[in-house]
């Protein structure tokens, strides 16, 4: 009896030694494969071998579905970026001093693992760290990571698997540059370039237009002016019922008003403006007195009779109110 004892507490450490070397040359060959087309395509046979322990290596596994027949477009979406994870550590690390090793164990050539792990759902990643070593952890239970809330980033998913890994320095992602992307927007802009290089002489003078510029600021006053951001924020009815059959245009009291009641007094406002413009700018220019007369009678009616129904409307909206200006 203490013979045999004797013989296993010699044989131990040769079994440990080889244990270690075992899981040494596991990392070795497939952190070559790994290295060569990142990130390693797995199947059932390769991913029990390499979630098996002893492993003094972290291996972290994106099981999908990238087949269209399975209609997983979260994992069509989401394997572009899990490519770019596996080639910057390729570019980062390539000697393997992290012992990572990135896989990809796709459905249709791992059903009996998906079977395995009762999963009924894709994509699921699942970082195994290491059981031996000196960053094994105590508890060896896989570490799973759920895209609850959609397609990640190949940053965000590279955070997630540095938090797991021991302390080291940590390569960070490399995205390939986007020639496509970058001859479009270079076309784009020489394009541009050449519009304006070419339309400048028409273009210049309608940009420097006093009267446009004029235009476009008096429609933008007279549309805040009458209350449109206020339709929208509060979403105002466009009209109301007045109650006896007939429809209001004007609701009551300064904290309501309807959407056609807007355009109105912005119609208002825009004729007086409008009138004020041509009374002072129009007709001083007229040449015959007589016109010149006429026209000043014409548009001092219509500033009268606008302003006369700008108040009408604003006892309307304040019943308090004890002035008015007829004919309104």
């Amino acid at each position: 009896m203490k013979l045999g004892l004797a013989i296993f507490l010699c044989l131990l450490p040769v079994f440990s030694t080889a244990a270690k070397t075992k899981a040494a040359g596991k990392f070795e060959q497939y952190h070559g494969k790994f290295s060569s087309n990142p990130p390693l395509k797995l199947d059932d046979a390769t991913y029990e071998r390499l979630t098996a322990a002893p492993r003094d290596y972290t291996i972290a596994v994106l099981l999908t579905a990238l087949e269209a027949r399975f209609g997983c477009q979260l994992c069509r979406d989401f394997q572009p970026e899990w490519e770019v994870v596996g080639k910057s550590w390729v570019r980062g690390d390539k000697k393997g001093d992290a012992r990572l090793i990135l896989g990809t164990l796709d459905f249709a050539d791992g059903r009996g693992t998906f079977q395995k792990l009762m999963l009924q759902t894709a994509p699921i990643m699942m970082l195994f760290p290491p059981t031996t070593g000196p960053h094994a952890k105590p508890d060896a239970q896989a570490i799973r990571y759920d895209f609850t809330t959609g397609p990640q980033s190949a940053e965000q998913v590279n955070d997630w698997i540095i938090r797991h890994l021991p302390e080291g320095p940590k390569p960070p992602i490399y995205r390939p540059i986007n020639y496509t992307r970058l001859v479009t927007i270079t076309t784009a802009i020489l394009g541009l370039v050449s519009f304006f290089s070419v339309a400048a002489p028409y273009i210049i003078p309608i940009i420097q237009n006093r009267n446009l510029w004029a235009a476009i600021s008096l429609i933008t006053i007279l549309m805040f002016t009458s209350g449109h951001m206020f339709n929208h924020i509060r979403k105002v009815p466009y009209v109301a019922g007045n109650g006896k059959g007939g429809m209001s245009y004007f609701a009551g009291g300064f904290s309501n008003q309807f959407g056609l009641e807007t355009q109105i007094v912005a119609a208002m406002y825009g004729t007086l403006s409008f009138a004020t413009i041509a009374l002072a700018l129009k007709v001083p220019r007229m040449v015959d007195p007589k016109m010149q007369q006429i026209a000043v009678f014409i548009w001092g009616a219509v500033i009268f009779a606008m302003y006369s129904f700008l108040l009408s409307v604003f006892r309307i909206k304040n019943g308090g109110y004890p002035f008015h200006l007829p004919p309104f």
